[in-house]
């Protein structure tokens, strides 16, 4: 598979920190390509935030354009779509980055906060995915979704996320197996612990910060720019076999639970010492 010669992208959440490290992550990977391409960066509201950021994607070399709407509601969800070809034409890529944590403990979370959970990580994907099908079967393009770590690996205290994430996780690879005849892919990308402007006030703790950073195989915390690289080679023409699958981009913190277990590893355990 050849690289195409202009790129598309609708880009939810797009104005976050991770959002906006994906969007100039599709960029350089076209610029690698010799593609052109344009962005619709998709926010729940218009504003200065949203300016900004077009500001500054036309300025690292794309076409772009903002495309407003609430993902939660199917027909804003078709909108948005509608909104990002009426700007761009057919979409070669679809990233679904749009979502949202918060607390609380499964025996007394009240039902609104399981369903918008759902609705904001899980369900807009699918209704996105919808919208988009038509336009990505005739590009043969892309669906990428973000996940999370919190997906493979249960978070106590945050309530429905998890659960909602490890959907999102299968609900790709669903979609995988039912679209690949389309020649649309779709795979998920697991971010670990990522240092954005939403969780910069636990890193201004220098406690915190050594302490997470120890926790990491690699030594560090993640960068919005460590995911957008795994979700512009999962949209890339390098990745045109890739599909159903889950990367996984935490620095190595997922496989590395076991180790945090007290104790030194190839030294017997107490009480079976014999002689």
């Amino acid at each position: 598979m050849t690289s195409p010669s202009s790129l598309h992208a609708l880009v939810t959440g797009a104005t976050g920190g991770i959002g906006r490290g994906i969007c100039l992550a599709l960029i350089e990977q076209a610029r690698k390509d010799g593609a052109a391409i344009h962005i619709a960066a998709a926010a729940s509201q218009s504003g200065d935030k949203l300016e900004s950021l077009l500001g500054e994607l036309r300025a690292a070399g794309a076409t772009a354009s903002g495309v407003t709407g609430d993902i939660t509601d199917p027909a804003q969800c078709a909108a948005l779509v509608a909104q990002a070809q009426a700007s761009g034409g057919d979409l070669t890529a679809l990233v679904c980055n749009a979502g949202a944590s918060g607390p609380g403990q499964l025996a007394d979370l009240p039902v609104a906060q399981w369903d918008t959970t759902f609705n904001l990580n899980t369900r807009s994907a699918w209704l996105l995915a919808q919208a988009a099908r038509d336009s990505l079967a005739r590009t043969r393009g892309s669906i990428t979704a973000i996940a999370s770590m919190s997906g493979l690996t249960p978070h106590p205290g945050y309530g429905a996320y998890s659960a909602a994430k490890a959907a999102l996780i299968m609900l790709c690879r669903q979609l995988a197996q039912e679209w690949a005849a389309d020649g649309i892919r779709v795979n998920t990308v697991c971010p670990g612990m990522i240092r954005t402007p939403l969780t910069e006030a636990v890193y201004q703790d220098a406690d915190t910060l050594l302490k997470r950073q120890a926790l990491v195989p690699l030594g560090r915390i993640g960068r919005a720019e460590d995911v957008g690289a795994a979700v512009a080679f999962l949209a890339s023409a390098g990745a045109s076999y890739i599909t159903g699958q889950n990367l996984v981009v935490d620095g190595g913190i997922s496989d590395h639970m076991l180790a945090m277990i007290p104790g030194r590893p190839g030294k017997p355990p107490v009480g079976l010492v014999g002689g």
